[in-house]
């Protein structure tokens, strides 16, 4: 990977987050230059490590080291951002329709972590969970990196739409292979990075997080009202206890709409006291 690599950059940094293979010395040995971190920390952690070394750079490509990308399409990435049409280069598994060599299983978690980041950061990018992009120097300011572990993908994606970035998509390619996957459950990574990104989807866009479930359950609540009382009115029924329930969850709905919008209302004027 890092012979393959500097065909395309001009420097090359490796972060070794608390390998214990040889991985810092033989990415030395291929020309990296090799950052350690002495305990494991996690790809946020790592990113924000190489992007502090790689501050005066103009131009900053990411790619996983473990065969899944292509160092030859590195100059795609690159080729946005040069003609000015890009600040951030997002490479794609799905674009186009592809992406038919994943897992199946994989996929499918992969369009609710897409939605879900989509959603939080008001953009359509089809791979947000790509470890393969390019960024533009100056972006490099405005990511907090807050995530250690894989949410940072979708996290550093919703900061720079929410900065108003451009981000572009172009198509790559990605090979699975028996070492080419995280060691962690596909499962429990995909949940860990969901609920992040609900998390932040709670700030980002409370009126999806708060008031379209609160409206939905105020209209189940009103439905169930209305059947549970007119059944009780005929004489099916002997007892309002469910009519009364129903309401319940008519009014806990309306609270939580309530509140989704109150912090839509606070959220709009904190941006615009930010002058954003």
């Amino acid at each position: 990977m890092v012979l393959g690599t500097r065909q395309h950059v001009l420097r090359v940094i490796v972060v070794d987050d608390g390998s214990h293979d040889k991985t810092a010395d033989i990415a030395r040995l291929a020309g990296a230059k090799v950052l350690v971190h002495p305990q494991n920390q996690g790809k946020g952690a790592a990113l924000k490590t190489g992007f502090k070394a790689a501050k005066d750079a103009d131009i900053i490509v990411t790619l996983d080291s473990d065969g899944q990308h292509e160092p030859e399409e590195i100059p795609k990435l690159f080729e946005p951002i040069i003609n000015g049409e890009a600040d951030i280069v997002n490479g794609s598994r799905y674009l186009n329709g592809n992406g038919k060599e994943t897992p199946a299983y994989r996929r499918v978690g992969q369009n609710v972590l897409d939605t879900a980041t989509n959603i939080s950061g008001k953009m359509d990018v089809t791979d947000s969970q790509s470890g393969f992009r390019a960024f533009a120097g100056h972006t490099l300011p405005l990511f907090r990196f807050h995530s250690t572990g894989y949410t940072i993908e979708s996290e550093m994606l919703i900061e720079a739409s929410k900065a108003g970035l451009r981000i572009k998509e172009v198509e790559i390619t990605t090979t699975y292979g028996e070492d080419s996957h995280h060691k962690k459950n596909p499962l429990s990574h995909g949940v860990s990075v969901l609920v992040r990104i609900l998390q932040d989807m709670e700030f980002n866009r409370p009126l999806y997080y708060f008031t379209i479930p609160g409206l939905i359950l105020v209209l189940i609540g009103m439905i169930l009202g209305l059947k549970f009382f007119g059944e009780y009115l005929g004489g099916q029924m002997t007892t309002l206890f469910p009519t009364t329930l129903a309401g319940l969850i008519a009014i806990f709905g309306t609270f939580i709409a309530f509140t989704g919008l109150i912090l839509h209302s606070v959220s709009r004027m904190i941006w615009r006291a930010m002058g954003k």
